[in-house]
């Protein structure tokens, strides 16, 4: 009964405090995202920047030292001194998959050691691929993948599942009954759903990547967290030399059933030879509530017995450091013999093509946070490496022209968090009109729309009066045709995302260094021999701009 009384709290312990980080991770979730204030809560993205895995890997990608970053050493301390914790303890997905692992029935089959060195290899390829110019962190860190598969396919997925049968409660249902259901509905949308329906591309192959993560625990126990995050490999290798270690290092001799320690520990952290692994354990202390006679705890004294010896091997060593080199070698190749779409934009603060995929880490926060659902994720436009970063589809949604929250989100700078005023003149694009398919133009009739949603204070599309054929009567008319001042216009999108057209728009905004010279030229042309009216905005609008 004594053993009994010293187990328990242990467990509920840890529990209760993995359940408070769960909590605290789905609350900044949902404060992660545009209210209409244009503000976000400070602590958003401080998940990413709490790996030490992201820190290193920007850093190391960016070839500079990013400040934004720095609670990383929070981790790294508090590993040093209480070893591998934070997959115990803190991990949102490691406390996901406890939970998704509790309904399946246990295996009779062991756990296959040899695939616990799978994550030292992935760490040591991201490591050393940062090092040469390639980011590969968005495809294998825990926090990229739970995040990016909430945010772009579970969360717009809930609410539309939810909202729907309350909106047709509301159209169908008598009086009686959408007085008791539309104050839950406010309810869960005050604090549970989304504040807008949104809806990304390539949806379905987040939310794959996000449960073949949880479908490994049909394998085996947390088989993604032993096996395979290179997060918990690095924090893994640092545990070693953590102050806190779990006495004795080896399964004792107390129990009859010596695999006892190794059938409590949901992180298999024995050896073929009873040692403990100590970069697999996570400090979960099931070895110490199950320990049937009280031997097992965790301390700070040091031992005379050795733990197992460090997994990763020299060969491993060697095979990660190929790896990590020739993966950026073969990419840039390939891109170097590739061109970018010329309508690949990035969002309004990001840096230059490469230095913004040496630092993004695809964790879709700023898709999350867009107000008009513009930012979706890209998939090879720009190489294998730029998959999941975020592009601004503007026959989707437009750039906010007083938003900045995709810079106030991102956790490694990839994206710069601008004042409000230098955002208005970040130059994300520029418009080009279709002949073929503007109305004015294919169709001889007037149509305005572009000009009438550019947010500029000085008009970046202006119009000049000519002769078309209107293809509605045959006649010729006099109509006004757009054309963009190159000068003005910073590729907002807004213009393409209202262009009345259904399907391919009218005009389209595109990279500044691709937009055509004849067209540039064109451009500059018409806003000499169409100067803009004398006398501000209402002289303008006199003249019909």
């Amino acid at each position: 009964m004594k053993n009994r009384r010293l187990r328990v709290p242990w467990k509920w312990l840890r529990r209760a405090v993995q359940l408070a980080f769960l909590f605290v991770f789905l609350w900044l979730f949902r404060q992660t995202e545009s209210d209409g204030t244009g503000i976000l809560h400070p602590a958003a993205n401080l998940l990413f920047r709490l790996d030490p895995l992201v820190g290193a890997s920007a850093i190391l990608a960016g070839k500079e030292l990013i400040a934004l970053v720095w609670p990383t050493l929070i981790t790294i301390a508090l590993t040093l001194v209480l070893g591998r914790f934070f997959c115990g303890w803190v991990c949102p997905l490691g406390t996901l998959l406890d939970v998704a692992h509790r309904p399946l029935p246990k295996r009779d089959t062991p756990p296959d050691p040899r695939w616990r060195i799978v994550k030292f290899f992935l760490l040591g390829v991201v490591l050393v691929s940062a090092g040469f110019g390639m980011q590969l962190i968005g495809y294998v860190n825990p926090f990229s993948i739970l995040v990016r598969g909430l945010a772009v396919a579970v969360d717009p997925w809930l609410n539309r599942s939810v909202t729907a049968p309350f909106t047709w409660l509301y159209k169908n249902a008598p009086e009686s009954v959408t007085n008791v259901t539309e104050p839950v509905y406010e309810f869960l949308k005050a604090g549970v759903l989304p504040f807008q329906q949104n809806a990304f591309v390539w949806a379905g192959l987040s939310f794959a990547i996000l449960a073949a993560v949880f479908a490994l625990e049909l394998v085996e126990r947390r088989f993604w967290c032993r096996n395979l995050c290179p997060s918990g490999a690095l924090m893994g290798l640092m545990a070693r030399f953590a102050l806190l270690r779990r006495l004795p290092t080896r399964v004792c001799g107390h129990c009859k059933a010596v695999a006892d320690c190794d059938e409590f520990c949901r992180m298999g952290a024995f050896d073929e030879q009873e040692r403990l692994i100590p970069e697999s354990c996570n400090l979960c202390l099931d070895c110490v509530s199950g320990c049937p006679s009280g031997v097992a705890r965790f301390g700070f004294r040091k031992t005379k017995a050795a733990p197992a010896p460090l997994e990763p091997s020299r060969r491993l060593f060697l095979a990660s450091l190929a790896t990590g080199v020739a993966l950026p070698a073969v990419a840039r190749v390939a891109r170097d013999g590739s061109r970018l779409p010329d309508d690949l934009i990035r969002p309004p603060g990001a840096r230059g093509e490469r230095e913004f995929l040496d630092l993004c880490v695809r964790c879709a926060e700023c898709m999350k946070v867009c107000p008009t659902n513009a930012l979706q994720p890209a998939l090879f436009e720009s190489g294998v490496e730029g998959a999941f970063s975020p592009r601004l589809m503007a026959e989707l949604g437009y750039c906010e022209y007083n938003c900045t929250l995709c810079g106030q989100v991102c956790p490694t700078s990839a994206i710069r968090r601008l004042p409000v005023a230098e955002k208005q003149k970040f130059i994300m694009g520029k418009a080009v009109f279709d002949k073929d398919l503007c109305i004015p133009f294919a169709k001889g009739e007037s149509c305005i729309t572009c000009e009438e949603h550019c947010p500029l204070p000085e008009k970046a599309i202006l119009f000049r009066e000519a002769e078309a054929v209107v293809k509605k009567t045959g006649q010729r008319a006099i109509v006004k045709q757009p054309f963009t001042v190159l000068s003005l216009c910073i590729g907002c999108g807004i213009c393409e995302t209202k262009c009345p057209l259904p399907g391919k728009r009218g005009v389209r905004v595109v990279r500044e260094e691709t937009v055509p010279p004849d067209v540039k030229k064109e451009y500059e042309e018409l806003e000499k021999t169409n100067p803009r009216p004398a006398g501000g905005p209402a002289a303008e609008r006199a003249a019909g701009y």
